[in-house]
């Protein structure tokens, strides 16, 4: 075990970005553009002085060159309004990197990660640092959905109480569904506002001779994760949250009525031949980043198309956002207006490992509206933010802005679920159970199979 750990610490040390090569100045100059909160910057620097030349260490998962010089560009900012000598780290394995630095007694200031499975693990543990109640207030007040993105970062301690531990930063959107606006012109097909509108638009394209859905759940070892997403945004749309977290959980099991009857209700499109671009039997053996290809196919091969945020990567090479395709939020159904309109996602939890006045100045800087904005502004940025406070005029391309203002206007949002489950069900069982249920299986079967599994762990 010790020589595992001194290769992945070997190998990760070796894939290290260290330092910030930016200064502010050199991206967006301090007080020079409108779109910018500058105030914030003011207000925060104001309030936290004595600190100049103190050391603060930040490890997390951005060790990809565009999100490491985008966060490198914030954290900037952070440095001079302070004067502390922050020092940004990330590895490809960051996550074990983490566990091993603190096993080792040895962590990094700050530890940011997007996994609260393993967050939660190491509040278990005693490594993380309470941000205290005044932080979950603070949340609950200034994040859209406030109440969600605090629980995020709630876990249980060493003391077996549940703290703030968490501070969620940079979020990420699942629940979006993309379109040729050419095409829908041409049939004459609107945006639709509710599930029930989105299913009557399904069935209106397989009365119009058309395909409604492109959907591959192929992914190699993880085939079938696509489908889960699918599921968990259905939960969301017929079940109240706390059903959601007992399902995640398993004290709601796998194979209650609730979750197959979401089940079903996938099984409605994917199972109907004349519903998915080369029938059923094509859903599982077409790789997930292949599949929205038939939205750009003369005659379509397919009018819609349910994923994530990342796939517009996968669109054809010179697809231009906003005339080649676009996009809409998953509706809410309206038979359920008290659900709200959920939106599941994912996202990155600052936590505190080593505490010290720099290391809670950092967690002060990131409620700033600054602090999300410089991310917002920079050029094939990601960067979604659920803070009310930032103007959206500083997302660098109107998708973006649209996903930005989609999430300001969430009621409800939820971790990824698979992800919060154990391994072997997140990654596992509930991946071949959507792959098996797609190749014919039965709901109940498939739900019957994955909380088996379960049950063993």
């Amino acid at each position: 075990m010790k020589l595992r750990h001194l290769l992945l610490a070997t190998a990760a040390v070796a894939g290290m970005y260290a330092g910030s090569a930016y200064a502010a100045a050199d991206l967006f100059p301090v007080g020079q553009d409108a779109r910018f909160s500058w105030k914030s910057l003011e207000d925060f620097k104001a309030a936290h002085p004595g600190l100049a030349g103190q050391k603060l260490t930040i490890w997390d998962a951005w060790s990809s060159e565009g999100d490491k010089s985008q966060w490198e560009a914030v954290l900037s900012y952070f440095k001079d309004a302070t004067g502390i000598d922050a020092q940004d780290n990330s590895s490809k394995n960051y996550e074990e990197q983490a566990r091993i630095d603190l096993q080792a007694g040895s962590p990094s200031d700050i530890t940011i990660l997007p996994q609260p499975g393993l967050l939660a693990d190491f509040a278990k543990q005693g490594y993380l640092t309470d941000l205290g109640a005044d932080t979950t207030k603070w949340l609950g007040d200034n994040y859209a959905a406030g109440a969600s993105w605090a629980a995020l970062g709630q876990f249980e301690g060493k003391d077996g109480a549940v703290h703030q531990y968490g501070f969620p930063y940079k979020q990420e959107f699942k629940s979006l569904v993309w379109y040729s606006p050419d095409n829908f012109k041409e049939k004459g097909y609107t945006v639709p506002k509710t599930m029930e509108e989105l299913l009557a638009l399904t069935d209106k394209i397989v009365a119009d001779g058309g395909t409604p859905w492109c959907i591959g759940i192929e992914s190699g070892g993880a085939t079938g994760w696509t489908a889960t997403d699918w599921i968990e945004d259905i939960m969301l749309r017929t079940q109240p949250p706390d059903v959601y977290d007992g399902w995640v959980k398993n004290t709601v099991k796998f194979n209650d009525p609730r979750v197959i009857a979401a089940l079903d209700i996938f099984g409605s499109i994917v199972k109907d031949d004349k519903k998915v671009a080369g029938g059923t039997k094509a859903v599982a053996t077409t790789a997930f980043g292949d599949s929205p290809k038939g939205l750009f196919t003369v005659p379509p091969q397919c009018y819609l198309h349910r994923q994530a945020s990342f796939i517009a990567s996968f669109f054809p090479e010179g697809s231009v956002s906003g005339q080649d395709y676009d996009f809409f939020y998953m509706p809410p159904y309206a038979s359920h207006p008290e659900l709200g309109n959920p939106v599941l996602g994912a996202g990155n939890i600052a936590t505190i490992t080593k505490d010290s006045p720099a290391a809670r100045a950092f967690i002060d800087f990131l409620k700033t509206p600054i602090a999300n904005e410089i991310w917002m502004a920079q050029t094939n940025s990601s960067f979604l933010s659920a803070l009310k406070s930032v103007n959206t005029a500083a997302y660098s391309s109107d998708a973006l802005r649209k996903q930005g203002e989609i999430l300001l206007n969430a009621t409800t949002f939820r971790f990824d679920g698979s992800d919060l489950m154990p391994g072997p069900i997140g990654a596992g069982a509930f991946w071949t159970g959507m792959t098996d249920f797609v190749n014919g299986k039965s709901s109940k079967d498939v739900a019957d199979q994955i909380q088996s599994a379960w049950d063993k762990l």
